[in-house]
């Protein structure tokens, strides 16, 4: 292996590590994992460190006590509240999430007979489904007072990652799931 491609796989460990680590990492931890010297782990360390800001990257390494940490660039703290805040609010309820595997699996389904299944009020998890449009109204049941049928989106197959609903796991499966 030429000295180049050394350095280059070496830059490649350290930012993995450091990419993956909670909290900064110690040089003392960098030689004792690579078994090179601290001033090696140092240059390296600054080549990345300056790569990363030639090409003014959302990623920065900084020092801290002699350790190093990946972290995002504050120039981008705006945008990533922004995000966070996104994020959050995508975030299912256990009741949303119990609500829409029911739906999913029963379809098309009344808000009364997803209550019969849960044995609680549904209300405010139907609305949350339905403003993060993983549900929708899909027509009325014909009986009496002709309540909403509900059916999921195609946001819900996306988020799961399916083509179609028959590509949701059966009983068999879902119980080996829950097995592991």
């Amino acid at each position: 292996m030429n000295l180049f491609t050394q350095k280059e796989q070496l830059k490649s460990i350290i930012e993995s590590i450091l990419f993956i680590a909670e909290k900064p990492v110690s040089i003392k931890i960098l030689k004792t994992i690579l078994n090179i010297s601290e001033n090696h782990i140092k240059e390296v360390i600054k080549e990345l460190i300056n790569e990363y800001k030639s090409r003014n990257s959302g990623i920065i390494i900084i020092n801290i006590e002699d350790s190093y940490q990946m972290v995002t660039n504050p120039e981008n703290a705006d945008w990533i509240k922004i995000f966070k805040n996104l994020n959050a609010n995508n975030k299912l309820s256990e009741q949303a999430f119990e609500t829409l595997a029911i739906i999913a699996y029963k379809q098309p389904i009344t808000k009364a007979e997803v209550e019969k299944i849960r044995n609680v009020n549904s209300d405010y998890a139907i609305k949350s489904l339905i403003e993060k449009k993983l549900i929708k109204i899909v027509g009325k049941k014909d009986v009496p007072g002709r309540p909403f049928l509900y059916g999921t989106t195609k946001e819900f197959l996306k988020l799961f990652g399916l083509s179609s609903l028959s590509e949701l796991p059966g009983f068999y499966e879902l119980q080996k799931i829950n097995a592991a």
